[in-house]
């Protein structure tokens, strides 16, 4: 019987976190222990170091329940690449608790390419996650404060747009009633949560470039609008001082490392359907200037996660990609075709012509809207026929790209030596990086732009509420940031159920909302919530510990 991943992990022998701190030249004042396996960086000392890695992004079609693999390919191309010589750290999101104890699972990758110990990292880890809902729901009982000590700014407590958060999944949340009880409990009004992981708390830590920059970002976040509709920041209510002590040890990135005792930077988690979906800056740069280079992913497919690395993340942190790597499997390409789940490990060359589109979309973007070399990793299973893998193969050719296939879930880095040195070869190779859109250009110009050359959309609508928040937010001045669109991550459209690579179809957003300390508008389409809710039967229910305090079942 194959071992579990959580087996596979507990039965890995890591090395002193001081030990893989000294691969990554990182010295002993550097390193702040959190036990033996995991560490913060205090990284002070690397202030005014160029960046010499080569950047590598891994991203991926768009997710099915078939499972694409993209974090497990990450770290295996990590451990494949120093296999060969290369000097390479990774760079991950933290995950959130909310999936883990729901429907998703963790984001620690699997089988024999994972980063460990991984039971800490999909629970408490280093208390990041913690510390960035503290420094929110501080924020919140500020602002709350403010409102019942007088009121000063005049502030419409209808128009408050600042909710608390809780690094769960709980629908119970979404909308509720606060304030009860009488004048010394607050202004009763309409109120509810996000889960952590979609705070603008958590995408100006991971945006932020240092402590101060953090705090610069907070004290621009909007919170509400007064009764003449003016908005009121961090900074009106002098909380961003606060709100970044609780966040002075969070910044500092967190070292971890593979099974193969390679280093690695765990750091920040926001969603990528609702936020930008990428690690930290912090992690980001700091191991450019220490490796010779970085593997990192963008949550979700390239339409969600790339799109908004390449187009907010690389923009605001002058970072410039050498090479993309795109993570499909033959199972994921047949679901796109229309076969239902149970039917995947069939043979099924029709199924799979009708989904290749999917793959093809998103290699097409990477080269021809961001101008990046990019290799197609075929996440290998034991069902995949031969026939199967030359269809893949093939279409890709036709578009100049290449495929190679990944086995690192089985064999680890051995099985990603293919993978990786394709890519070290696209990373020799001059690009024509550019971004999807000019940010100078208008927020409706920008919305186009993403929707009709990424999504191959027809154009965009907006709600009446949308199009009025257009206005008003070209008008407040805010016309010049990023859109970070929050869509499904299953469909190039706003809608989940249309795979493959549809056409003649149009984007709908409903609603826009500023995110002025991260810097972007978001621009909501389809059902997209900021909290997430538990399935009928939620991964918790799995999960227990033994009489020795071991963790069983998480996956």
């Amino acid at each position: 019987m194959a071992k579990s991943d959580i087996e596979i992990a507990q039965e890995a022998k890591m090395e002193d976190i001081f030990a893989v701190a000294e691969k990554a030249d990182l010295s002993r004042d550097m390193i702040e222990p959190y036990g033996y396996t995991k560490a913060k960086v205090d990284i002070h000392s690397l202030t005014g170091k160029p960046l010499k890695g080569k950047l590598v992004l891994v991203t991926a079609i768009n997710p099915t329940p078939a499972g694409e693999g993209k974090t497990t390919t990450s770290i295996g191309l990590s451990d494949a690449m120093n296999r060969l010589g290369k000097k390479t750290m990774l760079c991950l999101r933290e995950p959130s608790l909310g999936p883990v104890f729901g429907v998703k699972g963790g984001a620690a990758g699997g089988g024999y390419a994972q980063v460990v110990p991984m039971e800490d990292i999909n629970l408490h880890f280093t208390g990041d996650f913690h510390a960035i809902g503290a420094a929110n729901n501080l924020c919140a009982a500020m602002l709350d404060n403010h409102i019942k000590q007088g009121n000063p700014f005049g502030i419409d407590p209808r128009r408050i747009v600042w909710k608390r958060c809780v690094d769960m999944n709980d629908r119970q949340l979404r909308s509720i009633v606060d304030g009860l009880g009488g004048i010394a409990n607050g202004m009763p009004r309409e109120d509810g949560f996000d889960i952590t992981v979609a705070s603008e708390v958590m995408a100006c830590f991971c945006l932020a470039t240092d402590l101060m920059d953090l705090k610069a970002r907070l004290g621009r976040m909007v919170i509400a609008y007064t009764y003449d509709r003016k908005p009121v920041t961090v900074h009106d209510i002098h909380a961003e001082g606060a709100m970044t002590a609780l966040l002075k040890d969070a910044i500092k990135p967190n070292l971890v490392q593979t099974l193969e005792n390679n280093p690695a930077f765990v750091h920040g988690g926001p969603f990528a359907n609702i936020a930008h979906g990428c690690n930290s800056v912090e992690a980001t740069t700091t191991a450019l200037k220490l490796a010779d280079y970085v593997v990192t992913e963008a949550g979700f497919g390239a339409d969600l996660g790339a799109e908004k690395f390449l187009d907010i993340k690389c923009r605001y942190a002058n970072l410039h990609p050498s090479a993309v790597v795109l993570v499909a499997t033959v199972r994921a390409l047949k679901y796109n075709g229309g076969i239902a789940k149970a039917d995947l490990g069939q043979k099924n060359l029709e199924a799979l012509e009708k989904g290749m589109p999917n793959l093809l979309q998103h290699v097409s973007n990477i080269k021809d809207v961001w101008g990046l070399p990019v290799v197609v990793a075929i996440n290998v299973f034991p069902t995949d026929t031969a026939a199967e893998l030359k269809v893949v193969e093939d279409k890709c050719h036709e578009l100049g790209v290449n495929v190679a296939l990944s086995e690192v879930w089985a064999k680890g880095g051995e099985g990603g030596e293919a993978l990786a040195e394709e890519v070290l070869r696209l990373c020799d190779q001059p690009n024509d990086f550019r971004f999807a859109y000019d940010v100078d250009d208008s927020l409706e110009n920008k919305m186009n732009a993403i929707a009709t050359e990424v999504y191959h959309a027809d154009g965009v609508d907006y709600t009446t509420k949308a199009a009025k928040q257009l206005r008003e937010l070209e008008e407040q001045g805010f016309g010049k940031l990023p859109i970070c669109v929050a869509k499904t991550q299953y469909s190039f459209t706003d809608d989940q159920h249309k795979l493959g690579a549809p056409r003649n179809f149009r984007i709908t957003v409903r609603n826009l909302k500023v995110s002025a300390g991260a810097g972007f508008i978001v621009a909501l389409t389809g059902d997209i919530m900021t909290m997430p809710g538990l399935p009928k039967v939620p991964a918790a229910e799995k999960i227990d510990v033994t009489p020795d305090g071991r963790i069983i079942g998480l996956f």
